[in-house]
């Protein structure tokens, strides 16, 4: 009788591979888990805090039962984390732990231990096993010498270039593939970094990383009489002298150091954001196409949710005319550090980091959710607060077209008063009628909109910082993809350099429509454009459209 521990490599895993590439999001907590599988995920991964990377998971147990049930019924799948490198005290741990994975039925279990790996193997033959990022597999071999194990999945490491991972791809047909394609990036090679472990005594590989490197550092002199004193960089001395490092086997290479009011950031990398090749990764048939992302909001995984859902539906559809643009509008919505190709083209760039800052900038926030319906009201959630005149910008399921509506008042779901401002916080929740919404098919709200459906609102920006800071990310993301030249990325460099404010009349233009100052194209709510008597035929041809639309500049030209 064949031992069921010593699989074949001729046979195993050959009627697993998907016949498409299937969209894998992060949950990190049961709302987001349902969020991404009513936003179009074929499958989540989760797991809770004791054996996973995940020490801030807030998953209960039964919340992962819940979870899994959750996305059974639809028919979608989930993998639980054991991706710890499990120390003696852990090892204690893990007769109970795989009791509870197999009565909770996960569709596979992602391990970077080899020893946890072989012990899963072992105890519960029926898991399905994935090998973790964190086991660090960046060529054909290792996939081979995994699958040989009895891995029916490889997550190959962020550092495999895209030539590497086709060649990979060819050479193991009959494995499942999976590979990173939106998220955070690690400073070090695949989240082996003791960095946290020296500033904040928090061990990164038991799942406790401080992310010490997105820290903000500060010059510091030492004098000659042995005192330290910080090194100022402000108004005054900003422009008398550069910081440079120099590297001992590199004399002559200078490295310049950039240090503001926000402090110094010499080891921040952007975000991943593989959209712009993702029809390459959809071509070569990578089975996972995996999002990082399990300490962000439900506004988070709802947008990129259903912007990878719907480009990779588009691109089965027609891969000929696919093209990535109209999913990066929705990619740069969501607040990002900026977003790199990372080692797609087998080394980072100069654009893969930026030594300015980790903030992470976009033109929008997370509004709130919709908590419940109440017959043909909404039930909205706050999640940061709104303000008379705001537009809220639901995103509905199965599109990437937002439905959007305009409020001056806000009535408290609890005691029915109006107020002006909505504070987030605390389950404090709206109601929003149906009939707020002008001129929409309120029965196809209802179908679109189901319960958990997100919200986004405009981030004001008064300065054009954020503005500015946006357009010079976005363009060095193009650059790197090939979509613009050095000359157009330079250009808008010199044209968006903080030292320059051509910014402010580019700038969203919400604070000043709240003020009373109106374009004349109406954002269907605008105080000034319903009231002004010179724009009452440019009301008469918005009434005719959805809500919180406004006219376009050749409509409006036209009046």
């Amino acid at each position: 009788m064949k031992n069921i521990n010593t699989p074949n490599i001729d046979t195993i895993n050959r009627a697993l591979r998907p016949e498409r590439s299937e969209l894998l999001m992060p949950a990190g907590s049961l709302e987001n888990l349902k969020t991404a599988i009513l936003y179009g995920a074929d499958a989540v991964y989760a797991g809770t805090p004791d054996l996973s990377l995940r020490t801030k998971s807030s998953f209960s147990l039964e919340e992962l039962l819940e979870g899994i049930a959750f996305a059974h019924e639809r028919g979608k799948r989930v993998y639980l984390t054991l991706n710890l490198y499990a120390h003696n005290k852990d090892i204690e741990k893990l007769p109970a732990f795989i009791e509870t994975i197999k009565e909770s039925k996960p569709d596979g279990v992602i391990i970077a231990d080899s020893g946890v790996f072989h012990y899963v193997k072992e105890h519960a033959p029926e898991l399905e096993l994935h090998v973790s990022t964190q086991a660090n597999i960046c060529s054909w071999l290792t996939v081979q010498s995994w699958q040989k194990q009895g891995a029916s999945l490889c997550v190959l490491a962020r550092e495999v270039s895209f030539a590497e991972l086709e060649e990979i791809r060819q050479k193991c047909p009959d494995v499942k593939l999976e590979a990173f394609v939106h998220g955070a990036m690690c400073m070090t090679y695949s989240g082996r970094c003791l960095l946290s472990n020296f500033m904040a005594e928090r061990g990164a590989n038991q799942g406790n990383c401080a992310h010490s490197c997105r820290w903000k550092y500060k010059f510091n002199v030492k004098l000659k009489d042995g005192t330290v004193e910080e090194l100022k960089v402000d108004e005054t001395n900003k422009d008398l002298f550069n910081f440079l490092l120099e590297e001992g086997s590199r004399p002559g290479e200078l490295m310049e150091i950039q240090e503001d009011e926000r402090g110094s950031y010499i080891l921040s990398s952007k975000d991943l954001c593989l959209m712009p090749k993702l029809n390459d990764y959809l071509r070569i048939g990578v089975d996972s196409l995996k999002v990082e992302g399990r300490h962000k909001t439900s506004y988070y995984v709802a947008a990129v949710t259903r912007a990878y859902r719907k480009a990779i539906d588009d691109w089965y559809i027609d891969p000929e005319n696919w093209s990535p643009k109209p999913y990066m509008d929705e990619l740069n919505a969501v607040q990002n550090r900026g977003y790199t190709l990372a080692f797609h083209n087998g080394r980072l760039t100069n654009h893969s980091h930026d030594y300015e800052t980790t903030m992470s900038v976009a033109n929008q926030r997370f509004g709130g959710f919709i908590r419940a319906w109440e017959g043909d009201d909404i039930i909205f959630e706050v999640r940061n607060t709104l303000e008379s005149g705001d537009v809220i910008e639901f995103m509905p399921t199965g599109t990437i077209e937002n439905v959007r509506l305009r409020l001056y008042d806000f009535v408290d779901a609890k005691n029915g008063k109006t107020v002006q401002k909505a504070s987030g916080g605390q389950g404090f929740a709206v109601r929003i009628p149906l009939s707020a919404f002008h001129n929409q098919d309120t029965q196809k709200l209802k179908d679109s909109m189901p319960v958990l459906t997100v919200a986004r609102v405009n981030t004001p920006d008064e300065t054009g910082h954020k503005f500015a800071k946006t357009q010079i990310r976005q363009k060095s993301h193009q650059l790197e993809s090939g979509d613009i030249s050095n000359d157009i990325f330079q250009q808008f460099l010199k044209k968006y350099s903080k030292t320059e404010k051509p910014v402010a009349e580019e700038k969203s233009t919400k604070k000043e429509n709240k003020q009373g100052q109106c374009c004349g194209r109406g954002c269907n709510g605008c105080l000034t454009f319903w009231n002004d008597p010179k724009y009452a035929k440019a009301r008469e041809k918005l009434a005719k459209k959805d809500s919180g639309t406004r006219l376009t500049k050749s409509e409006k030209a036209e009046l």
